[in-house]
């Protein structure tokens, strides 16, 4: 992969701004219905996963509460990342719906460090962006592409709303393609390459 002439602030930028705004149009009872359309979505792709990796959701990100409740109640390992700072890797703890969680780098939510570590069957991410190809745009930090260059067997799927489709996402040599994408409008998986 070689780095695609758009710049990633610029299209972080004008891709957070489309979330916003979207997000800011919902009652917040479409929310929640939204977000339970994209949990059950998201149940097929997770099928013969044990241990399940979610995050907490900041501001207009797709949040995984309907996920992680329908995952947990079907007898599933759930799994938050903690993260000490920027280069850190991602670590991912056992969590269960109503344990504590504590501010972590740039005021994160996550388990403590005393939480159980568990490697994930599947890591459902945070996006800003994603494209056709399923190349994801994150924050920058490179935590999940590290996540998952050191996990290349396990599922990785993203998880936004549906204005964060973009033409095309820049990416650099070390960003790694996801598995498939979930949105409140369904899954996206990869298109057949001939």
């Amino acid at each position: 992969m070689t780095n695609h002439p758009i710049d990633k602030a610029v299209q972080r930028q004008a891709l957070r701004a489309a979330r916003d705004t979207y997000v800011g149009t919902l009652s917040s009872a479409d929310r929640v219905r939204l977000e339970a359309d994209a949990a059950s979505a998201l149940k097929p792709l997770l099928a013969g996963s044990a241990t399940v990796a979610f995050y907490v959701a900041i501001g207009s990100e797709l949040g995984c509460t309907a996920a992680i409740d329908a995952t947990a109640k079907a007898g599933g390992a759930v799994l938050l990342p903690r993260v000490t700072g920027p280069g850190s890797d991602m670590h991912f703890h056992l969590w269960s719906p109503g344990d504590e969680l504590e501010r972590g780098w740039r005021g994160l939510l996550q388990p403590s460090a005393d939480a159980p570590l568990r490697e994930p069957d599947a890591i459902v991410a945070p996006l800003i962006g994603f494209d056709s190809r399923l190349m994801r745009l994150g924050q920058g930090g490179g935590f999940y592409d590290r996540a998952f260059a050191l996990r290349p067997m396990v599922k990785k799927i993203g998880y936004g709303w549906s204005v964060q489709k973009s033409c095309a996402i820049a990416v650099d040599p070390w960003d790694v393609a996801l598995d498939a994408v979930v949105t409140e409008r369904g899954p996206i998986e990869p298109e057949k390459r001939g």
